[in-house]
Order: structure tokens, then sequence, then C-alpha cells
């Protein structure tokens, strides 16, 4: 298909990702069936009312009766009582189904995001994540809410403005039909630059949003290199290239709404004008004529109001598009359709078979190659070497956040890929280099390694991993707020936190990834304690380069460039020199 043929069916398409908001409207079904009843009464009542005009002009004017006007003025009061009702139910059943609706979207779209594997987040921009589950729902939100029903209703008068005025004067209403159509070019002819602008002016603001996410997540960073004015900048050049992209859209916008209404009210004029004649000749009553000018108005307002609302729906298209690019977005790691459970207990076995892995960033750099090491139940094995060594990247597949390219990695025997994610995961404990804490209470951080854990589990976690002390000292104490990224505390107590989560959480299997790194010479050795008596019983894998961390190995595993180049005990490798004695030598040194 060629470029051009595409294009034009490109704003079809486009609309057409509308469709997938039905899901979302249909389990509220019952709020939708209400909002047509109530479109259907207020829509009558607004028909209504050219006919008590022609009444008025021909029976209360023509006939100058008192009467014939006082009813008719008593029936347009009626029909504003009928036309107030209807109004207020359509709008609360309407703006209720789009608050529905809405939150059934945010809610699946952040579950779907939040299951995705780490090879997406390491591909997107938190920032922009974030923008589509605000702003773009948002904007699909408006066009629930406001938009279809502003559309739904200028149909309905559109189509019941049309046929009384056919009712009304044939004659007029077939002059209607041949200049009418001329007022939907512009629809037709600035349609599609509004929706590409609209797609363009989300992007710009995700950009934007990205930007600040990430300046404001590293404030500490800014201001220590005094890079204030240079964000404020970088993030100033977004906005105005967002404001650019929606002042075009805007005026596009603009030009549309002004050619719609010109080219309507003049055909609606040029009739009334032909009608206005027919007046004076005699051949067309003065009620008529007013009937069907009202009746005209509806039908040019009605245009004219499908012709604004179409921007707000070729913007919402553009941010339904976006929102269907992450619910099309599929993890590459994720549970087998089988899954085989492990035997219980798990006893914690561990090999790594041939294992050879390049992270997909990095597919000419092999993070590990020929990788091959046993772990027997319950023993704890420290991995060292200098940096992209390899070390991070086993705790990464051991977690299964990538799957090797080649050979495999079994626990208890059993293939990580033949395990659900919940359960590998569950029978794992890691405490990370750099821990995250959530801006919660303190007893919410810890409880994140086993929400089902009672406050003394809790309190027990934390007296373990010497975290009892300072958090007592917080003014709420465990119901303290950490603040966000745990802004209150410091590096080694953010870390002792990360340490509680992993005693409360009680897995078979232990990972350590520098777990002392942020720790002073007197909280580690407090640490190391706790640490030792969290490994007993436990598979244990050990990143670390202080020897004190090192030493209570039973076996240290030395890589370099994702190989195995040593094994041993501490004073075995020191013996043989080699890697493991320089890194030793470079610290006594230090």
């Amino acid at each position: 298909m060629s470029d051009t043929a595409t294009d034009k069916q490109a704003p079809a398409r486009r609309v057409g990702a509308l469709r997938q908001l039905w899901p979302f409207v249909r389990p509220h079904r019952a709020l939708a069936i209400g909002w047509l009843i109530f479109l259907g009464l207020s829509s009558a009542a607004t028909l209504a009312l050219p006919m008590a005009v022609r009444h008025m002009i021909d029976q209360g004017f023509g006939n100058s009766s008192a009467a014939a006007i006082n009813t008719t003025f008593l029936g347009l009061f009626g029909v504003a009582l009928v036309l107030a009702f209807a109004t207020a139910a359509r709008y609360f059943c309407i703006t209720l189904l789009g608050e529905r609706a809405l939150a059934s979207l945010r809610s699946k779209l952040y579950s779907h995001v939040i299951r995705l594997d780490v090879g997406f987040f390491e591909r997107s921009r938190v920032g922009e994540l974030i923008s589509r589950l605000g702003t773009d729902t948002e904007v699909i939100q408006a066009l629930i809410g406001s938009g279809i029903s502003v559309a739904l209703r200028s149909v309905v008068m559109l189509l019941g403005a049309a046929a009384m005025m056919v009712w009304t004067s044939p004659r007029l209403a077939g002059l209607t039909a041949l200049v009418i159509p001329a007022a939907m070019l512009p629809i037709l002819v600035f349609g599609r630059r509004v929706q590409k602008l609209s797609r363009a002016s989300q992007d710009r603001l995700a950009d934007a949003a990205a930007i600040a996410n990430e300046t404001l997540n590293a404030a500490p960073a800014v201001k220590a290199y005094a890079r204030e004015d240079i964000e404020s900048t970088r993030y100033g050049s977004a906005i105005t290239r967002a404001l650019a992209t929606a002042r075009k859209r805007i005026g596009m916008r603009a030009i549309l709404t002004a050619a719609v209404i010109v080219l309507f009210f003049g055909a609606i004029t040029l009739v009334l004008w032909a009608g206005a004649r027919d007046v004076l000749a005699g051949t067309l009553n003065a009620g008529v004529l007013g009937q069907f000018v009202l009746y005209a108005i509806f039908a040019a307002g009605s245009v004219a109001g499908l012709s604004e609302v179409w921007g707000d729906v070729l913007r919402a298209a553009g941010a339904m598009e976006r929102i269907s690019e992450l619910f099309a977005e599929h993890a590459d790691i994720a549970s087998p359709a089988q899954p085989t459970t492990l035997a219980r207990p798990i006893s914690g076995a561990l090999r790594f078979e041939n294992v050879t892995f390049h992270y997909p960033t990095r597919p000419d750099a092999p993070a590990l190659y020929d990788f091959d090491l046993a772990i027997r139940p319950g023993e704890t094995v420290a991995l060292v070497g200098p940096s992209g060594a390899g070390k991070s990247t086993v705790l990464a597949l051991l977690l299964r956040f990538y799957d090797p390219q080649h050979g495999s990695i079994r626990l208890d025997g059993v293939d990580l890929r033949a395990l659900a994610l919940p359960e590998l995961r569950g029978a794992i404990a890691l405490v990370p280099q750099e821990t995250v804490i959530f801006g919660g209470s303190a007893a919410d951080n810890i409880r994140f390694g086993r929400q089902d854990a009672d406050n003394d589990e809790v309190h027990e976690a934390a007296r373990a991993a010497e975290a009892h002390e300072f958090i007592s000292a917080l003014g709420e104490g465990y119901d303290a707020e950490l603040g966000e990224r745990g802004v209150r505390l410091s590096g080694g107590q953010r870390q002792r936190i990360a340490i509680a989560r992993a005693i409360l959480r009680d897995a078979p299997l232990l990972l350590l990834d520098e777990a002392t790194s942020a720790l002073d010479a007197q909280s580690e050795a407090s640490i190391q304690q706790a640490l030792e008596r969290l490994e007993k019983g436990r598979t244990t894998l050990v990143i670390a380069h202080r020897l004190a961390t090192v030493q209570r190995a039973d076996r240290i595993v030395v890589l370099d460039g994702g190989r195995i180049v040593a094994q041993g005990t501490h004073e075995s490798l020191l013996a043989e020199g080699g890697l493991y004695a320089e890194l030793a030598r470079l610290q006594f040194v230090a």
C-alpha cells in the first residue's frame, strides 16, 4: 500500500482506536442507558419549543388571543421543567460514567505496566509513563464525560431538527439540503491536521513530564552540581515546544470552528431569505417561518457543536493510541502456561550450567560467558571481582529479570523458566545496593518484605536488622512517615530497612548486593552479626568488596569479564595470588 493511501486511512484508523474504550464502558451499561433515555427526553423537549413559538405567532399574535398566549407560555414553562430535569439527569449519568470508565482504564493500565519486565522499564522513561497514566487518561475522560455527550446530543438534535424542518416546510428544507453539505468540507480538510497536531501535543507534554520527573527525583544531585538554571532552562524549552505544538493545534481547531459556523449560518441565512420572500408573497405563514428558523438554528448549532467536539474526539483518539501502545507491550519474561511447582521445603540448591548472557542494550558484550557454578543448599557464596565483572548480573538472572541466551539456571533441579514468577521470587529475599524507600510509614516499608506480617514480626525484624533504635527515635515510631524515597533517613538507615525486609521475608534463598556498603564501621559490625544469623539455614549469594563480608563466606567465587577465574576460601585465594590477591592488596592499601 502506498504512503498516500496509508495517510488517507490514518484518521479513520486513529478514531477507530476509541473502540478500545468499550471494555471500560461496558460494565457501566446502566449509566449509559440512563444517559440515552434522558438525552432523548431533553432533545424532545428542546424540539417542542419551535412548535410553541409557531402557535404563539399564528394563534396568539395573528388572532390577538391573550388566552392562546397564556397557554403557550404555560406550556413553555412545562417544557423548561422537563428540559431542566432531563439535562441534569443526563449530566449526572454521563459524568459518572466517565469517572468510572476512567478509573477502570487507569487501574487496568497500571496493572498491565507494573507487570511488564525490567527490560521494558530500562528502555522507557518513567515521566512519559506517568504522563500516559495521567494526562492521556484525563483527555479520554473529558471525551467520555463531556465530548461524547455533546457529540451525541448534537447528532440527535441535528437529525431531529432536520426531520422537523422537512415536516414544517419541505421546500425550505430542500433548499437547506442543497447548501448544507458545503459546511462539511472543513471537517474533512482540517480534521486530519488536527489529529496529527493533537498526537504531537500529547507527545511534547510527555517529554516535559519526563524531564521534570528525572530532575525532581535527582534534586540533591541537581543542587550539588548547581544545575538549577540549566535544568530550569531545559524544562522551559520542553514546555515551549509543547506550547508551540498546542498553539498550532488550537489555531487549527479555531479555523475549523470558524469555517463551519460561517458556512452553516451563511447557508441558513440564504434559505431564510428565500422563506422571508415567501411570507411577503403570502405563500407561507409567519408562524411556519418562525418555527423553521428555530429548527434551522438548532441544526446549525448542532453542526457547530459537532465540529468543535470533533477536535476533542481526535485528541482523545491520539491519547488512546498512546495508551494502546502500552497495552500492546508484552513482557518477554513471564510465567509459563503450565508452571512446575517446587518441592517443599525448598532446599535452595542452585546450578548455573554454561550460562551466557548479553544485556539487550549491549548485545555485543557478554555480561556472563560460559558461566558454570553449583551452590549447595545452605552454602554462603561470595561473588567478588572488579566493576563490570558480572556479579550483579548473576543476581538479576536468579530473580529472572532476564533469561540467559544460552545455558540454564536451576533451583532445586528445576529450570527457573519452568517456575511461575511469584513462586520463584517468593523464594528469594533481596537486599539491593540501592535501597528503595516508599513514601509510607516505617512499618509499611518493612512490611514490603511480607505484607501479612503483624506488628510484632515487623518489630522483631527491625531489631534483628539494628533498625529498631533509630525507628523508635522518630516522632511517631513505626508509624512515622519516611518521606518520598526515604528523605528522612540516612543511607545506612535506609539499608537497615532493606535488611529488615529480607529478615521479615524469611525466604530460603538470600541475595545480598553490597548490603553493608552504606554503613559506618560500628553499624557494619552489628549488621554483620544480623546477617550471619539471617544466613543460617539459607543459600546465600553475597556481592561484596569488604573483606569482613567476604571472609565469612563458605566459598569465594572470583569473576572477571563475565567468567569465573578462581574459587576457594579467603586464605587459599590469597595464597594462590591472582586477581583476588590483587583486590585484597588494594583494599589493605586503601
